[in-house]
């Protein structure tokens, strides 16, 4: 690059040296596949909420629980409905030849594992936008190094040194730099909102999970002590 040109980050990074460009690129693609992760776990968060409001609505409604249980889809359940079914399903095949507290452990168990899946759905792809947000800038920081590096070891082949043969090569080291905040910001704020959005969902399935244990263990108990 001539120095006189105008400087561009175009031009900044077609002009950088193979190691710096490969920084670049791995931050890029870190980027895109965070933003991508950050969409679609936006959009399934979304749902999962909605879905619990949803659900709760009908379950508090007062209706049949076995109603609500048939007008589900086991392969279409998803969050709270999912542990919903589980504990149904598990309670109504246990408790009509066991005893009551043999059907609520296994009714209790049964949703603990439903809930353990919803959960783990929940923080999916969560641990590579926390890598994405603390590794970027130290990725981006070592392509600036090595771009600056390489910027001075050439100037010391120049018999006179000046800030126009200097700075296009810092320039283009600092692109780098530029390129790791710009992937881990975005990837850090996401990490934290979604962190606190799982924590949330994550505490109504659990509150759900006793509410529905407590009227399920009253219900088998009313039948066994009528």
């Amino acid at each position: 690059m001539n120095p006189s040109d105008t400087l561009s980050i175009v031009d900044l990074i077609a002009d950088s040296g193979p190691v710096v460009l490969f920084v670049m690129l791995i931050l890029l693609l870190a980027s895109i596949i965070s933003w991508i992760l950050i969409v679609q776990r936006f959009l399934y968060h979304s749902r999962a909420a909605k879905r619990f409001k949803r659900f709760e609505q009908a379950f508090w409604s007062g209706g049949d629980l076995a109603q609500l249980y048939r007008q589900g889809n086991a392969d279409n359940s998803e969050g709270i409905e999912a542990i919903f079914r589980a504990g149904f399903k598990e309670f109504s095949r246990i408790s009509q030849n066991n005893s009551p507290d043999a059907a609520m452990e296994g009714t209790q168990r049964a949703m603990r594992v439903a809930f353990m899946r919803e959960q783990e759905k929940l923080e999916a792809h969560l641990p590579f936008l926390a890598s994405v947000a603390s590794v970027s800038p130290y990725i981006g920081l070592f392509g600036t190094v090595w771009g600056i590096l390489n910027s001075f070891r050439g100037l010391a082949n120049q018999h006179q040194a000046t800030l126009a043969t200097v700075a296009p090569g810092i320039s283009e080291a600092l692109v780098a730099t530029a390129m790791g905040l710009f992937a881990a910001i975005p990837a850090v704020l996401a990490y934290n909102r979604f962190v606190a959005r799982a924590e949330n969902l994550t505490a109504k399935y659990h509150a759900f999970t006793e509410e529905f244990s407590t009227i399920l263990h009253r219900q088998v108990h009313t039948k066994s002590n009528p």
